[in-house]
């Protein structure tokens, strides 16, 4: 087995794995400072942060033979008797020199830049830079370079490390990015008339190492050490992206992608990054309401009022006792899940419906599609299917129904009659998952239940308005159309007034104490197959559900 040397640690390489000095340094837990290296981008060993000493030790004898001069590690691969030495004095010099070239003609504007706090150019400085400035601090010009509707350029601060131009080449495609000038006058740009504008150019700003591409969505907004950071699943498409959900005080500020090479890499599309914004919306549902009156669905013109004058507001625990004794009356009963809940809550609303109707409907909700999947240079997909867990939700109902009802078939079981109450579950971003003639199919039902988090022509007709909770505000488990299962938790509280629906469930079933995702996801795993391997440890990377479920099948 290859071995390589690591400041006198023996590594062990497995046979065929290709590492370069910093990542097999790494793997020993010592941390080699770069700059233009990234493991998703192509290697140019431009910045020169990464200088080691190299050598080679003889298999036989043991003696080790060092190169004379210093080697970038990002280029140099890590072979079978390999030597690093990433802490000599000789090093050591030589990563000061390379941050005191970085800073000669680097502002020096931290206390208003939107990295500080996790800017390479200042942690290295402290870790590896000379411990006083030799060269006189200058006048700077903070030039400002809009690259686009989402990014913005401080050009002072960029330190040419090019990950961003080898990005738009070598990843999104694009290639809008590129380099001016020559020399000490270099500077990223765009091509005269082709802004930065892909789907996937938010990831520029978390490839720069310094403070140089902004996020104008998160420019100025918060500092980045009074924000807390929740491993989270983005709910933009049923790719379901790995994502860090960032927030102050229950406020989220921002989203970026977390590294899981099963799913997204080190990326994640703008329309995931920027899709949060519904979450703290002004219009979004905080109260429950009840229909005092039956009657017609309300007009366009009525929807734009507050407030019906046939609702009345209720508190939570009177609304529980009063939806539960109306729906035990109801002869036939059906559950519309949407593919936005998680996992664990579908499993728990159908199961509520089924102890009321023993014969209870569990049909899928609507699906979003939007256009068509789009496909990047090295395989990451924006999906059309614009919903995090469709697979999860139709094997919750394949599981109670034997088949998976579609949106369409519920419409028209209950637009026959054969169904007298229904429960429609939401969480969609917009209100547009249901119309005006949805609507008019559902005005024969006695009971008419929406929990979604924006109005809509059914939820103004619903007799019990229910307010749902956002992405971020649910704990559970979301199966990605590759049927890989994820489990998060909250990272924000919901608004006032608010209940989360698993919390909301959990309750209607009797269930004890506070609601655990963890226990219901257990239930699940013994009852249904297709979640099994669920029922363990789920890594923050996933569990591959199909693959477990083959393996059982053939074992």
């Amino acid at each position: 087995m290859p071995t390589v040397l690591v400041d006198g640690q023996e590594i062990e390489l497995a046979a065929g794995e290709k590492l370069n000095g910093i990542q097999v340094a790494a793997r020993a837990g010592v941390e080699i400072p770069h700059y233009c290296w990234h493991p998703g981008l192509t290697v140019v060993a431009s910045c020169r942060m990464c200088l080691v000493e190299t050598g080679t030790r003889n298999a036989e004898t043991g003696a080790i033979t060092m190169l004379p001069k210093l080697s970038p590690a990002c280029q140099t691969p890590a072979t079978n008797n390999s030597v690093f030495v990433t802490g000599s004095a000789k090093v050591i010099q030589a990563r000061a020199m390379v941050e005191e070239d970085l800073l000669i003609d680097h502002p020096i504007d931290c206390p208003i830049c939107d990295k500080a706090g996790e800017c390479l150019l200042q942690d290295y400085h402290f870790q590896h830079g000379q411990a006083e400035r030799r060269a006189d601090l200058r006048p700077f010009t903070r030039r400002r370079r809009e690259m686009g509707d989402t990014v913005t350029l401080f050009v002072d601060r960029c330190v040419m490390c090019t990950r961003c131009v080898r990005f738009t080449r070598e990843i999104s495609g694009a290639s809008e990015l590129m380099v001016i000038n020559r020399g000490s006058h270099e500077e990223i740009d765009v091509f005269p008339g082709y802004p930065l504008a892909n789907k996937l150019s938010g990831n520029v700003v978390d490839l720069c190492p310094v403070g140089a591409l902004g996020d104008k969505d998160f420019l100025y907004q918060q500092r980045v050490w009074f924000m807390k950071k929740h491993p989270g699943i983005c709910t933009g498409c049923s790719t379901g992206c790995s994502i860090t959900v960032e927030e102050n005080q229950d406020h989220v500020y921002r989203l970026k992608p977390r590294t899981n090479m099963h799913v997204n890499e080190w990326w994640m599309c703008d329309e995931g990054r920027y899709g949060y914004h519904h979450v703290h919306h002004e219009n979004r549902l905080t109260e429950p309401w009840v229909k005092s009156a039956r009657g017609p669905a309300p007009s366009a013109e009525s929807r734009d009022k507050k407030v019906p004058d046939t609702f009345s507001k209720v508190e939570w625990s009177a609304l529980l006792d009063a939806m539960d004794s109306r729906l035990r009356k109801t002869q036939r009963l059906a559950a519309i899940l949407s593919p936005h809940l998680t996992v664990e809550e579908a499993y728990l609303l159908a199961k509520y419906c089924r102890s009321i109707d023993g014969n209870a409907w569990i049909a899928m909700g609507h699906v979003p599609m939007f256009g068509e999947d789009q496909v990047f240079a090295k395989g990451f997909t924006v999906r059309a299917e614009k919903c995090p867990n469709r697979r999860g939700v139709e094997e919750v109902v394949a599981h109670f129904m034997g088949r998976v009802p579609k949106w369409e078939d519920a419409l028209a079981a209950i637009e026959s009659g054969e169904v007298q109450a229904a429960w429609f579950s939401g969480g969609y971003k917009k209100s547009d998952w249901n119309d005006e003639n949805v609507a008019a199919r559902c005005q024969g039902l006695a009971t008419l239940i929406v929990q979604d988090m924006f109005r809509s022509p059914l939820y103004d007709q619903a007799d019990y308005q229910l307010p749902g909770a956002a992405f971020a505000e649910r704990e559970g488990s979301y199966v990605n159309c590759k049927d890989r299962l994820h489990s998060v938790v909250w990272a924000v509280r919901p608004p006032v007034g608010v209940r989360t629906e698993a919390s909301l469930y959990w309750q209607l079933l009797g269930m004890p104490g506070m609601y655990r995702s963890r226990r219901v996801l257990d239930e699940i795993a013994g009852e249904i197959l297709y979640f099994n391997a669920a029922g363990g440890p789920i890594p923050p990377t996933g569990v591959d559900l199909k693959v477990n479920l083959l393996a059982g099948a053939s074992a």
